[in-house]
């Protein structure tokens, strides 16, 4: 019997048969509008298709240049993109997948000077307000929509997605909070939805009934002034009648202040909301947010929530996800960590997407793998993420690779990001790279520490040997009631009730979270999730009371940067609410002046003062480790220091597997 049945049954559309049930959901992948940018995507997406995904939805390509995301053109609008798109859909049914190009109108959401919207409501996370938009202009819009789809068809697509969710144009127009129209088009529910049904009911008819449909529809909003869950029901129904094929769901507007696919939500946490969906339609409804698993997959269809999941970060971190559960190969598989520093965040500064433990992703006509000519003996010194990265591909090009490790367990820092509430999914990367590792037959000697003469014999040497926590040089850093971050994270050390943290990078806030949180609820639980967040059964959101932390937490830095700006721009905002609401005192342009029996004396704005603390914790930064810094770049052949060795800083797994992968393909 195959290890997950119920995700590896084929599913009927009628016109076609999926062999699978697993979609790869639609992400902003940053190349959309570059101008190598279709190549990047046909390779990309090719790669995913011979992975086994079922269907694959592209990131969003406007209608009209008013639903363009950014200020570069990201369209499907005429003869001349239908002919540039070609190559996409070829690559993938070449590799034998099938495809469709998701349509998205922005409206408020756009960041350019031209939006437009039902009504002139200026979203709060864009500086820049719609235009409303007139009766003609939304008449264009849905014909926009529907030549779209027929120009997608003709470049070979296998259909097309609809984006009405995410608090996107369609969405605009189906909820009060943005529709404040008295026309025809806003009002009742049934007029707010009549621009959604319109354009699935135009694109039918000008794509043709062979042709995929997908509807993305929000299946919550949370959001004040969005659709409640019955309200939802009845778009969904509407939407199936007018010709949808499947409904895809989102989760959340983007201006929610409820994290929907960051690490502080569980796997398939959203599960129960396509329940809903799938009870009152009978096309296929898609689970989606947060399902990075085969086994969380098989679960969701197993208890009947969907018929289909979304995996779309899934994919970046492992392209043959498909193929690998269809074999039953869980251990081999890339578990997405759903950290978003290299997708969204990447998206967000104007980079390409890749994946921080697939550095693969996004680059797979740049970073190509293949066998050595000559296997050569390599050390790699350090177990922790750029020493696994290279290691791992080093040996799978064939050379004869010898990791040392100097504790007991690889993963250097990932083995205290995995503590951290909500980043238990480090383990995952852990054991990943430890399989790929063993798979590939590199030796791995743990509790080792070479030094330059068992280093002699290697034709390269790569130190990866990481970072050490930096002291920061305050009088009194020796005192008994200071401790490192990795003291507290590791448990070599117990903190008190009264927490002084000395900065407030990523780490500070981790160990903040950690100290508030590590006893206090289960973050992988989804109903524990849903009540911490204040998420109701029905899908509306309230008001949740401030905690009553056991433990009272100021944090310091000495910049007067904003609280948290070095925190990933689609995550730190989440770390950031968790903190405020268990009332941590956050102080900036601070100046350390002394730490003694009464705590840490410091002045801020001229102002002394005392910050009492019976713990301080030092999260100050970090600088290359001491040990990698001793060997020395004349005993063999070809010498390289990678990761935090050649580089600290902030704590940077992105860089570091980066660096490991691209060095040990140029080996």
């Amino acid at each position: 019997m195959p290890a997950y049945p119920n995700l590896f049954r084929p599913l009927e559309l009628g016109f076609t048969t999926l062999p699978n049930r697993i979609l790869m959901g639609s992400m902003h992948t940053g190349f959309e509008a570059r101008p190598e940018g279709i190549a990047s995507l046909a390779a990309f997406y090719a790669e995913r298709a011979a992975g086994g995904a079922a269907l694959i939805v592209t990131g969003g390509f406007s209608p009209n240049d008013a639903g363009n995301l950014g200020p570069h053109r990201a369209q499907l609008s005429s003869i001349e993109d239908s002919q540039k798109h070609v190559p996409i859909p070829r690559a993938v049914h070449d590799a034998g997948g099938r495809i469709v190009l998701q349509l998205l109108h922005s409206g408020r959401y756009g960041f350019h000077p031209r939006i437009v919207a039902p009504s002139a409501v200026k979203s709060p996370i864009n500086p820049n307000a719609p235009r409303e938009m007139t009766g003609a202009e939304i008449e264009q819009t849905i014909e926009d929509f529907a030549r779209a789809a027929t120009l997608a068809r003709q470049a070979g697509y296998d259909g097309v997605e609809v984006m009405g969710s995410e608090g996107y144009l369609i969405t605009q127009f189906l909820a009060q909070r943005t529709n404040q129209r008295r026309d025809e088009w806003g009002g009742s529910l049934e007029s707010r939805m009549r621009f959604a049904t319109e354009i699935v009911r135009r694109t039918r008819a000008a794509a043709g009934r062979d042709f995929i449909i997908v509807y993305r529809i929000s299946a919550l909003d949370l959001v004040e002034g969005g659709l409640p869950g019955e309200e939802i029901v009845q778009v969904a129904k509407a939407i199936e009648a007018a010709g949808a094929t499947i409904l895809n769901t989102g989760i959340g507007w983007h201006e929610a202040r409820i994290p929907t696919i960051a690490q502080a939500v569980p796997r398939g946490g959203f599960a129960w909301a396509a329940r809903r969906l799938k009870q009152a339609v009978g096309i296929p409804v898609v689970a989606s947010n947060r399902i990075n698993a085969p086994e969380v997959a098989e679960e969701i269809l197993a208890r009947g929530d969907a018929d289909m999941v979304s995996l779309a970060r899934a994919m970046l971190a492992d392209a043959a996800f498909a193929n690998k559960a269809k074999a039953g190969d869980r251990a081999g598989i890339n578990i997405c960590i759903a950290c978003n520093q290299a997708c969204l965040d990447h998206y967000f500064i104007g980079q390409p997407a890749s994946c921080v433990v697939n550095p693969r992703a996004g680059r797979e006509t740049k970073l190509v793998y293949v066998s050595s000519l000559k296997s050569k003996k390599i050390a790699v010194v350090g177990g922790g993420p750029a020493g696994l990265s290279c290691a791992a591909v080093a040996a799978e090009r064939g050379h004869a690779v010898t990791l040392f490790e100097r504790t007991a367990e690889l993963g250097g820092q990932f083995n205290l990001a995995k503590k951290i509430p909500g980043k238990q999914e480090f383990a995952e990367s852990i054991a990943y790279y430890a399989e790929r590792l063993r798979r590939a037959g590199a030796n791995v000697r743990l509790n080792q520490a070479p030094g330059d003469a068992e280093l002699r014999d290697f034709d390269e040497v790569i130190v990866a040997t990481g970072i050490d926590a930096r002291r920061p040089a305050i009088p009194g850093i020796d005192h008994p009631k200071v401790a490192s971050y990795v003291d507290i994270l590791s448990g070599a050390r117990q903190a008190g009730r009264e927490v002084a943290i000395v900065g407030m990078g990523g780490i500070g806030f981790d160990v903040a979270l950690w100290l508030l949180e590590r006893d206090s609820r289960s973050p992988l639980d989804p109903r524990a999730f849903a009540s911490h967040w204040g998420i109701s059964p029905d899908g509306s959101v309230r008001d949740v009371s401030p905690e009553e932390p056991e433990i009272r937490i100021t944090m310091m830095k000495r910049s007067t940067t904003p609280f948290g700006h070095t925190l990933g721009r689609t995550t730190g905002w989440v770390h950031r609410a968790e903190l405020a609401r268990n009332g941590v005192k956050m102080l900036k342009g601070v100046q350390y002046r002394r730490i003694d029996d009464a705590g840490v004396h410091i002045s801020v704005d001229g102002k002394e003062m005392v910050i009492a603390a019976d713990t301080v914790i030092i999260c100050a930064g970090q600088e290359p480790e001491k040990w990698g810094q001793t060997l020395k770049e004349g005993v063999c052949p070809r010498f390289f220091l990678i990761g935090g060795a050649r580089e600290a800083g902030e704590l940077d797994a992105k860089r570091a597997m980066l660096e490991g992968a691209e060095l040990a393909a140029s080996l």
